[in-house]
């Protein structure tokens, strides 16, 4: 089974909330001493955790094995590369999305070769692009662009993806 790193920030216990009227005066106003305690309760609603990690993990294994210098698809012009095997293309698409969200951060194909700029990119690809989509959809449009998903040839990646999936453990 393979281990899976959760990045520190998908670590976050469920969030505590203080509820209307839960912040008591204290008991002894003359006792200066004595701190105001707030009491925190934990909220009632079901918690919605972003499962997003878990599918770029997946993407990882499937492009990569996780190898930060992998180089692919030289026969096709420029390499993809990196842990989520890049295009040029995609950097120029990220780059483009964040010029039009009014964003200053650009990415260079260099970029392509660090895991967390890879990942980085991705995100910004997946929430300009999938903001509510599926796994399936956005893994195929990962693999075969922007109608990857009625691709036939990509059924097979997403099938990959799949497998991977399962061996992650959360």
């Amino acid at each position: 089974m393979k281990s899976f790193k959760i990045p520190f920030m998908m670590m976050l216990l469920p969030f505590l909330s203080v509820s209307p009227g839960a912040i008591s005066d204290n008991p002894f106003p003359e006792d200066k001493r004595l701190p105001q305690v707030a009491i925190a309760t934990l909220t009632p609603e079901p918690i919605k955790i972003d499962t997003t990690f878990k599918l770029v993990e997946a993407l990882i294994q499937v492009e990569s094995r996780g190898n930060e210098d992998a180089v692919g698809d030289t026969d096709l012009g420029e390499p993809s590369i990196g842990v989520l095997q890049i295009r040029p293309i995609m950097v120029r698409e990220v780059n483009r999305i964040l010029k039009k969200t009014g964003s200053e951060k650009r990415y260079k194909k260099k970029d392509r070769f660090s895991r967390e700029k890879s990942i980085e990119m991705f995100m910004v690809w997946k929430n300009y692009h999938h903001p509510e989509g599926g796994f399936e959809t956005i893994a195929r449009n990962w693999n075969g662009g922007p109608r990857g998903y009625k691709n036939k040839r990509t059924e097979y990646y997403w099938a990959k993806v799949q497998l991977e999936l399962k061996e992650i453990d959360i």
